[in-house]
């Protein structure tokens, strides 16, 4: 079955004091085992596909996430958004305002 939306996390590092920053250095990988744990909980296999990535192009604000095939991209998010990104925008189409990254990190 086809994944209706898929959703791509951040995961990328870069050194410790590197100018850029990373999605790796502000909690990219607890993002996504958040997110692969929040789809084993709904048991959204088919409907919905997590994949951790390297870099998204912004990486300052980080961890980013993308969702395909809407082309929304969030920043800054934590563990602790991850269900308001299921039961919002995954479930239902409506992204979270509060998280969206500005139009600047598409670049």
């Amino acid at each position: 079955m086809k994944a209706r939306k898929h959703v791509f996390v951040c995961t990328q590092g870069r050194p410790p004091g590197h100018p850029r920053g990373s999605c790796a250095g502000s909690g990219g990988a607890a993002v996504a085992q958040t997110f692969w744990d929040e789809l084993a909980r709904r048991q959204a296999y088919g409907r919905i596909a997590v994949t951790a990535c390297a870099c998204l192009g912004p990486c300052d604000g980080g961890p980013h996430v993308l969702v395909y095939p809407d082309g929304v991209m969030y920043q800054r998010v934590q563990p602790g958004d991850v269900a308001e990104i299921f039961d919002r925008h995954l479930e239902f189409d409506e992204p979270v305002e509060r998280l969206l990254a500005p139009a600047a990190a598409w670049g």
